[in-house]
């Protein structure tokens, strides 16, 4: 924002020098970025962060010099004078699109002169970068540099059929900008349009068939007030941003729109002469009251870690315009201005108490006594599931939550329904949320494949987006995470069996479910549930997969909802007891059907190997048809026996082996080899 100082001091009494000013700006929030003269005067640019869009005029400015000097702010009282035929005789408003348009005014001046701006004009105009036009417009662009809100002036004799409609624009519906390109709308975006046609781009730019011209002669003066986010889609949909659409981005004072139109309306009469008709043509909604936010001085010294005088905190909120009421010496209701849109929070006051008492004030060792917030189930979680997996070697990966239809293609585990895409590519090519972490992650590893790196093991945590079953839905966003290791199922279900352990309360409750999924490679794939409820997947990447990414060698990928594991969080692990005493070993080696799935075959075991029992560990698999038959396999298996208290006898533990084969030749016909 560019502020001349000569124009500032019209509105408050600068006893300091500019670059003075300039520092009690910055020290403010109001960042000085350069000085410079510019003929006789001196313009200083400020830095104007999204929230301050008050800021974005010389009078918002103003208002911050007045506070920071103790100055009286004067604004203009614009009276101008009226007569002929009432304004509402002359144009009919409708309004069509009162969630982008909230408001629209129209005031008409008729029988101006179209010539050249006087040199005080031009002069300030010019200090901040603006070349004039003409008189009508360049009274527009001084009073939206002056107050912050933007206007528009048309043409009324281009005006068809004596009407103003605010609408949204047609698909495809051609509109010829006043830079005189072609652009080409669509239905989320707002049109100013009079009986025939668009004659302005709400927010955003005026059209060339209505624009002020030297034949003008009768005027409509536009003031009104458009929502922010129509106008900022429209601006970088088109690629066409303007000081306009800059300012209803950042939400100008909904309530200035009177004072705006007769502000630029005096101008007008003072610099083209002409005769504004009688009252102003409204259609919308008046802008809804502030509400009052609670302020509790207590506060003050919490947050900022000094104290600050109640009757200091009082008159700053004071001097930015905020209304008191109900107050003790503990806490008073304060409503903020219609120009802050940003106040809203108990917080924000405290910054504004905090900026103009002084950062400069607060000591750099200050303590502000504030608590550490205890960490979130989620934050547990994902600090575990983090852990693991680096212990076993995979590295952490980032990736975008857009992507190509060529990863698109590749499927989720999670849904079949199209994905959702948003208007605009976010990144060349990518404009599809994605459904899977594992396509993404499979990416990332064909980069690290070009680069030599053949076997890359990747982990991410982030957020998948669902599309929803049927349209009385919303869209679902899951915390997901997404493994891509080398193609061993066993050493990725084992990290993953590692990973549940360690997180999920009641691990116990955990099986594995073998079912085919075109993501992955028939035979291989496995579904995880923790009870009734699907924790995720796991198998080897489908072949078809691996090739339309170009990977050169098979890999293992698992994906798990972390929603539901932080659902089922242990919070507190409790350590295992250590034995002092010696453990005994036994190694089995059964021949079994080859139907038989070793999570069947463990269980089993666990289930009748008694109290000593520790840990049951797979060793391998092996098949030899002409000694065992067609069908069969061995496995191989090693037993652990201990006890916390005493050492085991022999006869104990091989009492405990003998009922494990007992139940294995019962439930499976498993051959013990000698």
């Amino acid at each position: 924002m560019l502020v001349c100082w000569e124009w500032l001091s019209q509105y408050v009494e600068l006893s300091v020098a500019a670059d003075a000013m300039a520092h009690k700006f910055a020290m403010s929030g109001l960042n000085h970025e350069s000085t410079e003269q510019v003929g006789s005067d001196t313009v200083i640019d400020l830095e104007v962060t999204s929230n301050r869009g008050d800021c974005l005029g010389h009078i918002g400015v103003a208002r911050e010099a007045a506070v920071l000097l103790g100055k009286k702010l004067c604004t203009p009282d614009p009276q101008p004078p009226s007569g002929g035929p009432p304004a509402a005789s002359l144009i009919t408003l409708e309004n069509q699109f009162e969630a982008a348009c909230p408001r629209y005014t129209a005031r008409i001046i008729r029988g101006v002169r179209i010539g050249p701006s006087p040199e005080w004009l031009v002069r300030r105009l010019a200090a901040i970068g603006i070349k004039s036009v003409n008189n009508v417009v360049d009274v527009t662009n001084y009073v939206m540099m002056e107050c912050g809100q933007p206007l528009h002036a048309f043409d009324l004799a281009h005006i068809r059929d004596a009407k103003i409609i605010v609408r949204p624009a047609t698909a495809n519906e051609k509109f010829i900008a006043i830079d005189h390109r072609t652009y080409e709308l669509d239905a989320q975006m707002v049109v100013i349009a009079d009986g025939q046609r668009a004659v302005a781009l709400g927010g955003v730019m005026g059209g060339s068939d209505s624009e002020v011209s030297d034949t003008t002669q009768d005027l409509l003066i536009e003031a009104a007030s458009f929502a922010p986010l129509p106008i900022r889609r429209t601006a970088r949909k088109l690629k066409l941003h303007s000081p306009s659409s800059f300012r209803f981005e950042r939400r100008p004072d909904p309530t200035g729109l009177d004072w705006a139109s007769l502000r630029c309306c005096d101008l007008i009469l003072q610099v083209a002469g002409g005769e504004l008709c009688e009252g102003v043509v409204a259609v919308g909604s008046a802008a809804a009251p502030r509400t009052a936010i609670p302020f509790r001085f207590s506060q003050v010294p919490r947050i900022l870690g000094i104290d600050v005088p109640t009757d200091e905190s009082s008159r700053i909120l004071q001097a930015l315009g905020c209304e008191i009421t109900d107050g003790n010496d503990r806490a008073i209701s304060v409503t903020p201005p219609t120009w802050r849109s940003d106040l809203t929070r108990e917080i924000d006051l405290i910054e504004e108490v905090a900026r103009i008492y002084g950062y400069e004030r607060i000591p750099e060792d200050v303590t502000v006594p504030l608590g550490v917030a205890a960490p979130r189930p989620k934050d547990i979680a994902l600090g575990r599931v983090r852990h693991v997996l680096s212990a076993y070697g995979i590295d952490e990966a980032m990736t975008p939550s857009v992507v190509t239809e060529a990863l698109e293609n590749c499927g989720s585990v999670w849904s079949d329904a199209q994905p959702l895409s948003t208007e605009t590519p976010l990144l060349v090519g990518s404009r599809l949320l994605r459904r899977s972490l594992l396509p993404s992650l499979l990416a990332a590893r064909h980069n690290n494949q070009t680069q030599s790196i053949r076997n890359a093991q990747l982990y991410e945590v982030a957020n998948i987006y669902l599309p929803p079953q049927t349209t009385l839905q919303l869209p679902r966003e899951q915390c997901t995470l997404g493994v891509v290791t080398s193609s061993d199922l066993r050493f990725i279900k084992g990290t993953m069996e590692e990973m549940l352990q360690q997180v999920v309360d009641g691990a116990s409750d955990i099986h594995w479910e073998v079912v085919d999924h075109d993501f992955f490679q028939s035979g291989t794939s496995q579904r995880i549930w923790l009870g009734e409820k699907l924790i995720g997947w796991i198998g080897i990447v489908s072949p078809k997969i691996t090739n339309a990414l170009s990977l050169d060698q098979p890999c293992a990928a698992a994906e798990i909802d972390i929603d539901v594991l932080t659902a089922h969080l242990l919070e507190v692990r409790r350590a295992d007891a250590v034995s002092l005493f010696p453990a005994v070993t036994r190694d089995l080696n059964f021949v079994v059907d080859e139907s038989l799935a070793w999570g069947n075959l463990a269980s089993t075991i666990r289930a009748h190997g008694g109290e000593f029992l520790q840990t049951l560990s797979y060793q391998e698999t092996y098949r030899d048809a002409k000694k065992d038959g067609a069908d069969k396999k061995r496995i191989l298996l090693t037993l652990h026996f201990q006890s916390l208290t005493r050492t085991l006898t022999g006869d104990e533990v091989d009492a405990n082996v003998g009922r494990i084969i007992a139940a294995c030749e019962t439930q499976f016909a498993a051959r013990l080899l000698a």
